[in-house]
């Protein structure tokens, strides 16, 4: 097995394990739950298959569906990001060049090149995620304050996984 297969599946793994025994069992505030589980999504080398990264967007929303008894929420937000994603990195980062494996990470991005990137990737899975929790435009209020408070808890912990998991190969 490639090298590259064996990381994105400890990965999958790892995020999901988090999410699933820690993170879904927090509740800071009331209605703040981290979700870092998309950064599976997020992390997939840039030359993976787009059908083979919406399967996977499908697989890693069933697994926490699945865990969380939320039928398809997860699922469908985790689906729609994985089907922006191609044209979200063409339009921010169409000048920089990405080898074959290589994935679009705060190495190759840079902080704040990533940080834009992963936010619009993060904020609109969350607010999916709410939206169509709540399926109501009259708690349209609730939906965008849920959507930005676990979105800042959510890159909050992304940027802690970076940190943590990213080694600097320069």
């Amino acid at each position: 097995m490639n090298n590259i297969i064996i990381k994105n599946i400890v990965r999958f793994l790892l995020l999901v394990v988090i999410q699933v025994f820690l993170l879904n069992k927090m509740n800071l505030f009331g209605y703040i739950t981290p979700f870092i589980y998309m950064l599976f999504i997020i992390l997939l080398p840039l030359r993976t298959n787009k059908l083979l990264i919406l399967f996977l967007a499908f697989l890693t929303g069933f697994t926490i569906d699945f865990f969380g008894d939320t039928p398809g929420l997860h699922s469908s937000a985790t689906v729609l990001i994985a089907f922006l994603r191609p044209g979200l990195l063409k339009a921010f980062f169409g000048n920089i060049e990405f080898n074959l494996d290589e994935e679009p990470n705060i190495i190759k991005l840079g902080f704040f090149g990533f940080f834009r990137y992963a936010l619009v990737m993060v904020i609109v899975h969350h607010f999916s995620l709410f939206f169509l929790e709540v399926l109501n435009l009259s708690k349209m209020v609730l939906i965008l304050k849920n959507t930005l408070f676990n979105s800042l808890a959510s890159l909050f912990l992304i940027y802690i996984y970076i940190f943590l998991f990213t080694r600097n190969k320069s």
